[in-house]
């Protein structure tokens, strides 16, 4: 299950890192294209020039995102939550790698949390059957691997 689930979560960043960079060649595609500027007044071919821009950052953190991804060992079993676990608590069900929000797998929902969230300090190190409080809402830990 735990590769099912880091495998949707490189799909969904994979898929997002296409769709960047497309819309980076199209804004870069419409500034070239635009030509010179009318007056002083038309920032067109600049703005297009810094969606361009914009989107690049996004594409970086992607890319980042990804292979962080690819670093985790599927096949590594947790007894504890970790980077790297997923956890099933008796509310939702956690994949601690990137934070990327919710996932579909199988059609169960994930959520797909960054260790330096305040709900990964707060189950941090717990082990199924451990007991925490969030946002006062009592969650059970049932698996963690």
């Amino acid at each position: 299950m735990k590769k099912k689930v880091l495998e949707a979560c490189l799909q969904m960043q994979h898929k997002q890192a296409e769709t960047l960079k497309a819309e980076m060649s199209e804004a870069y595609q419409n500034a070239k294209d635009y030509g010179t500027p009318e007056d002083w007044l038309d920032t067109y071919k600049t703005d297009m020039l810094n969606k361009r821009d914009a989107y690049g950052l996004q594409l970086q953190k992607i890319l980042e995102d990804i292979k962080t991804l690819e670093h985790i060992d599927p096949a590594k079993i947790f007894n504890e939550v970790a980077y790297g676990s997923v956890v099933i608590t008796n509310t939702q069900k956690l994949v601690v790698a990137v934070g990327l929000g919710k996932i579909i797998v199988d059609d169960e929902p994930y959520h797909a949390i960054s260790p330096s969230v305040p709900l990964f300090v707060a189950i941090k190190g717990l082990k199924t059957g451990d007991t925490f409080e969030f946002r006062g809402i009592k969650n059970k830990i049932l698996d963690v691997f």
